[in-house]
């Protein structure tokens, strides 16, 4: 049954940048990058067959929710289209939310009605505990209470669709 607290259906969120997109440091380099070279990024091994493995499993109940400035959230959907992620995953197009602040992430969270969320950043998810249900720190190996680490898709998706 794909239920959560409260007797609401599952619904999952997914950031996009070292989570969907590749990329190494502090963010990926598709941020500075020339919008030829970002195009370029690649995809993170697994992300999208999961993203439709959630889409399944949660009737079509998940979002992707990032983070970034306006040339940023033009690049990223345009490396979406590119990548045809929305046919491959069967994601539906709307269910794309970009904020400006990332503390704005867990209102976005609560709005959707999400119960389960992934990000490569612990700061993000931390003020979504007690809030979330489920909340996988991708990309880590270690996580602190309250976060699950998973340093792959491989390791995530399982983790993601506990309980659905």
């Amino acid at each position: 049954m794909d239920t959560k607290r409260g007797g609401t259906a599952a619904a999952a969120g997914v950031d996009i940048g070292r989570v969907l997109i590749e990329g190494d440091g502090a963010d990926t380099s598709f941020l500075g990058a020339s919008e030829e070279v970002a195009m370029r990024a690649p995809e993170m091994r697994g992300g999208f067959e999961a993203v439709a493995a959630l889409v399944e499993a949660l009737a079509g109940r998940v979002w992707l929710v990032s983070k970034c400035g306006p040339r940023i959230e033009a690049r990223t959907r345009r490396w979406l289209d590119e990548r045809q992620f929305f046919s491959r995953t069967g994601m539906r197009r709307d269910h794309l939310r970009f904020c400006r602040e990332r503390r704005e992430k867990v209102l976005i969270a609560e709005s959707l009605g999400l119960d389960r969320f992934v990000d490569d950043r612990a700061d993000v998810l931390r003020p979504m505990r007690g809030r979330l249900d489920l909340l996988v720190l991708f990309g880590a190996r270690e996580a602190e209470p309250g976060l699950v680490a998973a340093p792959d898709w491989q390791q995530a998706l399982p983790v993601l669709l506990r309980g659905t």
